[in-house]
């Protein structure tokens, strides 16, 4: 498993998501890989201060934030009519959880990402 992890100024803990190395490098051949520019940040995690590459989800014209909102929203959206392809009229339990983990994990993160106390992203560790 992978992490991306979401970061307060404000002293917030971390957001941390979970996620499988399949949906990641599904997720980096996207367009995903192309929002926000990562660079080193002193973020204080766990009462200490750490070094982290990170993307600042305000920069940007058009925010670094509103730019992966839209995108996930996209991508949601293509997920979806995939995954009602694939499902069928009856799945199992087991062909259900596989064809909604991309979903869920998509969803995760754009709602991360939309809540404005978080201004930094890490994509993976």
């Amino acid at each position: 498993m992978l992490d991306i992890s979401l970061y307060s100024k404000m002293g917030k803990p971390p957001i941390t998501i979970d996620v499988s190395e399949n949906f990641y490098a599904w997720l980096i051949q996207s367009d995903f890989a192309e929002i926000g520019v990562t660079r080193p940040q002193t973020i204080m995690i766990d009462g200490e201060e750490q070094a982290v590459d990170v993307i600042d989800l305000t920069k940007g014209k058009i925010s670094n934030r509103q730019r992966l909102r839209e995108f996930l929203i996209e991508v949601m959206a293509q997920e979806v009519h995939e995954m009602f392809k694939r499902l069928g009229e009856t799945p199992t339990k087991k062909e259900y959880q596989e064809a909604t983990y991309n979903l869920k994990k998509l969803q995760q993160l754009k709602l991360s990402i939309e809540d404005e106390a978080y201004q930094f992203l890490q994509k993976a560790s």
